[in-house]
């Protein structure tokens, strides 16, 4: 049996007082947490190894990560301004209004266009949480993606 790497997430919660969304934003935090746990690399700067669990909510318009040990042993917490992902999400939310829409009404062709300008803003998203967290926590790109899913869920909840 295979060591699993102790810079993983283990465990993401998304604070739950913010409420439901709709099914679409539903199913893309189930998958993305669901993907997260399932492979990630995340390694708080300066801290010897997890597995940890991960708290995203947010505080006054800014972005929350309470990081434990999976233990529960208290290792950081960063809070992140939102500013530099306004314009991102709401292209983001856009263009992802358009995709579900396309999917109910379009051609192959016409869905397949979207979805590649709903990636392009998504990868934009992931490098600028990536850059946001630069020197705190060492995201590979996947990872960045993934969180960068629930932090759109978080504002589309929030």
């Amino acid at each position: 049996m295979s060591q699993l790497p102790a810079f993983r997430l283990c465990d993401v919660v998304l604070d739950e007082t913010i409420g439901r969304s709709t099914p679409d934003v539903e199913h893309e935090r189930a998958v993305a947490i669901f993907d997260l746990i399932e492979e990630n690399s995340f390694e708080p700067i300066g801290h010897d190894g997890g597995p940890y669990r991960l708290k995203l909510s947010l505080m006054d318009s800014k972005l929350v990560l309470v990081v434990t040990t999976e233990a529960g042993g208290d290792v950081i917490t960063h809070i992140l301004s939102l500013t530099p992902f306004r314009r991102i999400v709401r292209d983001y939310f856009m263009i992802c209004e358009s995709y579900y829409e396309a999917i109910r009404s379009s051609t192959p062709s016409q869905i397949e266009a979207i979805d590649m300008g709903r990636r392009g803003i998504h990868n934009e998203g992931s490098q600028t949480l990536m850059d946001r967290l630069s020197g705190k926590i060492k995201l590979d790109f996947d990872t960045a993606r993934r969180l960068f899913t629930l932090v759109c869920v978080l504002y589309w909840r929030g």
